[in-house]
């Protein structure tokens, strides 16, 4: 087992609650070399060529959580990934107002990961898009209702995911 995979693996161990990213600043790596050394159970990978076939899913989810980190501040849309659709070498999202809005350069997506970790104690999973570098584009959690349980159809959607990787 490579040096850095035994250091990622024990950090995770002294500190199972400490988020990907930090993990990462700690231990001075992009956010995907870091859980590209994670166990599989927590995490599953996807080539980035599948970004628009995993948006497009998305969409028929419902509300979920989008977030942006930027500068060590944290952007938040809770509400429906709307559809898309693909022009001028963006990924057009056709929002309606107070839904998250924007165009997505998919060609810059070079992997994505599935997350199934926990995230302050609660059952947590994460649709993460990262760049050539390895730095994080975004994330996507699933939704949770009203008293913070997560919609179980959407765990199954999200685990229904994993047969892109055979696209």
């Amino acid at each position: 087992m490579p040096e850095l995979t035994r250091q990622v693996l024990a950090l995770l161990a002294a500190e199972p609650k400490l988020r990907p990213a930090d993990m990462a600043r700690r231990l001075s790596l992009s956010e995907w070399e870091l859980v590209s050394r994670l166990p599989s159970e927590l995490i599953f990978t996807l080539p980035g060529s599948v970004a628009q076939q995993v948006l497009e899913r998305v969409s028929e989810w419902g509300r979920v959580t989008t977030i942006i980190e930027v500068a060590g501040s944290i952007f938040e849309v809770k509400a429906p990934i709307p559809s898309g659709r693909a022009g001028y070498g963006y990924y057009n999202l056709q929002a309606e107002f107070g839904e998250l809005d924007g165009h997505l350069k998919l060609d810059a997506v070079a992997n994505i990961s599935l997350q199934s970790k926990p995230h302050r104690g609660k059952e947590a999973y994460a649709i993460v898009f990262y760049d050539e570098q390895g730095h994080t584009i975004f994330k996507i959690y699933l939704g949770r209702d009203e008293r913070g349980v997560l919609f179980p159809e959407q765990v199954t959607q999200f685990n229904a995911l994993k047969e892109l990787k055979h696209v």
